[in-house]
């Protein structure tokens, strides 16, 4: 898999994904601790409304830039994301009310929003073979699995020496780094998307996706993944600590054990993916993470026994290597579905898409586990995953069921 970073032009791009990585997990520790410090004890609704502007950002932006940007060339685009990211960053120190975050945050996530998609659409152009784009992808879910791990220690450390104002440093060099990485990155020739109406631009990825089966899959693949997550980040802390009564170094250690089945996975699925299709592989992760959820559910249906804490470990395992069952060779069906002409669009309509599944399952996975409890939001979440998953088999069925269908 490290082979593919012999690519002189991916490894730097890599090298500047991993370094935004990790200043952007130096701000999220830094947001929250800027938000109590404004804030007090309405922190929580600070930062619960800075990721609800997060996700409309990521929703409505992301293919709206795209097509605003049609003619721009990849490599300036990415460079003038980076240094809006880092203008926004190093501006939040400065904030004294909360609507300054709010304005802020929604500048950082739209320039998040325009450089991701981006980002993901033209790896596939500086690595053409398909063996070599798998590898990627999997290097790529590695390091997001590790950059939730290792931000937070990171943060930790630095914390014992400085202020968090001062984390926020870390997060502008993570950004103005990636930059000067891609200004040395050597791009392929691209060509500039053809002039079409601006409607036509802006709804071009959507129309990818409904006209193919294995992107309409894909769409509904989303919601399964969404529905997991939702549980995981939402309730990982009420699970550990107030039904079950564990220490707080329980939920790092519980979500180590989502992020370290993710990231066995993404070691292991370039082989796989040899061997396998993408179909027999996204479904199932597809079928095995509502599993997963009514376990949860089971689990906490009655009082926690001695072998509650190790099966919720284990069903957090299954939940990570799952997800990345699904999320790590999505990109596959996305390049592939696309040209370069509308790969941008594509990618920007995935990002998009995918996070408008969360805006439905994040309040969904909070508001029952605190009216109903957490067992009834994973049990809700795995009809809606388990549903979700139907639906996508019903939509990427193989070739041979498809024709003896018709017959």
């Amino acid at each position: 898999m490290i082979s593919v970073l012999r690519n002189t032009s991916y490894a730097k791009l890599f090298s500047a994904q991993v370094i935004a990585l990790v200043g952007t997990g130096l701000l999220t520790v830094a947001l929250g601790l800027l938000a109590f410090d404004i804030a007090g004890g309405d922190a929580g609704i600070v930062v619960a409304t800075a990721l609800t502007i997060k996700m409309v950002a990521y929703v409505a932006v992301s293919p709206l830039m795209v097509a605003i940007t049609a003619r721009v060339p990849r490599k300036t685009l990415l460079i003038a994301a980076d240094l809006t990211r880092a203008a926004v960053a190093v501006s939040l120190p400065f904030v004294t009310d909360a609507w300054q975050i709010y304005i802020l945050i929604f500048l950082l996530q739209s320039a998040s929003a325009t450089f991701t998609p981006t980002f993901q659409a033209v790896i596939p152009e500086v690595l053409p073979d398909e063996r070599d784009y798998t590898r990627a992808l999997s290097l790529s879910r590695l390091a997001y699995d590790l950059e939730s791990l290792i931000s937070p220690v990171l943060a930790a450390v630095l914390l014992s020496v400085i202020s968090y104002n001062n984390l926020f440093i870390g997060t502008v060099i993570g950004f103005i780094g990636s930059a000067i990485l891609v200004i040395a990155t050597r791009f392929p020739t691209l060509r500039p998307s053809e002039p079409a109406p601006f409607l036509r631009r802006l709804t071009r990825g959507a129309r990818v996706f409904l006209a193919t089966r294995e992107l309409r899959s894909l769409l509904a693949m989303n919601m399964v993944v969404a529905a997991s997550t939702a549980m995981v980040i939402v309730n990982t802390v009420v699970l550990v600590q107030g039904e079950l009564a564990r220490p707080q170094s329980d939920v790092a250690l519980l979500l180590a054990a989502y992020g370290a089945g993710s990231m066995v996975i993404a070691l292991a699925l370039p082989r796989i993916l040899d061997h396998l299709p993408d179909r027999r592989v996204m479904l199932s992760g597809a079928a095995a993470l509502p599993l997963g959820l009514a376990a949860t559910s089971a689990l906490t249906a009655g009082p926690a026994g001695d072998a509650t804490w190790p099966l919720l470990l284990a069903t957090w395992l299954l939940l990570g290597a799952a997800t990345s069952l699904i999320l790590t060779p999505s990109a596959r069906l996305l390049r592939r579905a696309s040209d370069e002409g509308n790969r941008p669009a594509v990618f920007a309509a995935q990002f998009s898409l995918s996070h408008a599944c969360f805006m439905i399952t994040y309040p969904l996975a909070g508001i029952i586990g605190a009216t109903w409890g957490i067992g009834a939001a994973a049990a809700t979440l795995a009809v809606i995953g388990a549903a979700a998953a139907a639906g996508a088999g019903m939509a990427w069925r193989s070739r041979a069921h498809a024709s003896s269908g018709r017959r």
